[in-house]
């Protein structure tokens, strides 16, 4: 054993005692109380003091649009609508340029990092108005910061694929070129039903998994997700496919929701809630008593649903906020479903990082031996009052390496 970094003052999870991690070549390989540490130990090794904070492994982003972020400034709002978002970020995109998607997709990315961020699913808009100049962007993005963010790329037809002739031909030479997985958006398409069918197809074909934007309505007619669960059944899919969104769960009473819930858990399909995204468009139609519109995680989870938190949109039509922040989201989950409790708090956290680990299949996540040497530290002392307290991590590694510090605000009382 060769180690090459030690970090010492870390408090893991469980453990009254600080502990010391040894690393090497960018994996966890021995762990230790820090009262049995030898001062020899740290010759000739990189040291990373953590100073007491909390270790953790690092967040995870499920689902982000890298290449429409941050073009808010670019648009005009009016009603606010699913539906005038998607015309004014198509307008929007007509003017896109690669350098442009790069610069702002490297202003997201940086934000994720600083925010915790370690992986990162962000879905890339493929048709023949963009062809694939955003995602030759993107993917260039997921090289250059390969060092602090592992990024999978999404392919998806936003404006429909029976009805925009060439998306689908794009969407293969997408996926030719490297593409990590393939994504749907069966609402904006002429034949909805179909598209599913169309992208399982395709998803087999090149073997890659498959992500939605599904049901993003509060009309609980029409509903696709079964549609989605019976292919998912059809194609031997299960743990390979993930609904976003799916904003016409919240509007089911309980006992409908668990009958689906139980479909889905079967299926092994995994769900997705956008709150920032489906708060800020759901429920425009209402005056009054206006409906949350954010898919119900808790039951669902109950219910052996894996599920996870995202961000979705970052400075854009469909969501004009954002810094990054995947507590934040987690924190605003917790309000808009009124969880409170210590293990309802730590729920949020698992669905903005172990949880979305699982839903993303990514391998040697942990803070264990043999898993990727990828973690964050926060100021506190249990992983509940990150949430609570919408706390930002101090500090991050990935494979080893310290991606980012963050030192806290000064006071100077008179």
């Amino acid at each position: 054993m060769i180690i090459d970094t030690i970090i010492i003052n870390c408090l893991l999870e469980g453990k009254e005692e600080l502990s010391c991690v040894f690393i090497e070549k960018g994996k966890f390989v021995k762990f230790l109380d820090q009262s049995s540490l030898l001062s020899s130990q740290l010759n000739n090794v990189k040291v990373i003091d953590a100073k007491g904070l909390l270790m953790l492994p690092p967040l995870v982003e499920t689902h982000v649009h890298l290449d429409k972020a941050c073009i808010f400034s670019r648009c005009e709002l009016h009603q606010g609508t699913l539906s005038e978002a998607i015309e004014q970020t198509a307008n929007a995109k007509a003017n896109f340029s690669y350098d442009d998607v790069y610069n702002r997709g490297k202003k997201v990315i940086e934000k994720a990092i600083k925010q915790g961020t370690s992986y990162m699913r962000t879905h890339v808009e493929i048709d023949p108005v963009i062809g694939l100049t955003g995602f030759r962007a993107i993917q260039q993005l997921k090289k250059d910061y390969a060092w602090g963010i592992t990024l999978s790329l999404c392919v998806f037809p936003q404006e429909g694929l029976h009805n925009n002739a060439g998306t689908y031909e794009l969407l293969e030479q997408a996926l030719q070129l490297g593409a990590d997985l393939l994504g749907g958006c069966p609402y904006t398409d002429s034949l909805p039903e179909k598209q599913i069918e169309t992208l399982f197809e395709l998803a087999v074909k090149y073997d890659v998994d498959l992500d939605f934007h599904l049901d993003f309505d509060l009309d609980i007619r029409h509903m696709l997700l079964p549609h989605v669960i019976e292919m998912t059944i059809k194609h031997h899919y299960q743990q390979r496919v993930t609904v976003g969104h799916v904003t016409k769960l919240s509007t089911l009473p309980m006992d409908q929701l668990l009958i689906i819930a139980e479909r889905m858990s079967s299926a092994g399909v995994h769900l997705t809630a956008l709150p920032s995204t489906d708060l800020f468009l759901m429920g425009r139609e209402f005056d009054h008593n206006i409906p949350r519109g954010v898919a119900p995680l808790m039951p669902l989870s109950k219910a052996g649903v894996n599920c996870s938190i995202s961000s979705n949109n970052i400075e854009n039509p469909f969501t004009p906020y954002g810094d990054c922040s995947q507590v934040r989201q987690a924190n605003l989950f917790a309000n808009i479903a009124q969880l409170a409790t210590k293990n309802e708090l730590v729920q949020c956290l698992d669905w903005v990082s172990s949880d979305s680990a699982k839903l993303m299949g990514i391998e040697h996540y942990g803070i264990a031996l043999n898993m990727s040497a990828d973690a964050i530290f926060f100021p506190v002392s249990d992983r509940a009052e990150i949430i609570a307290t919408i706390q930002s991590p101090s500090l991050g590694i990935k494979n080893g390496k310290v991606t980012f510090s963050r030192n806290d605000a000064t006071l100077y009382p008179p």
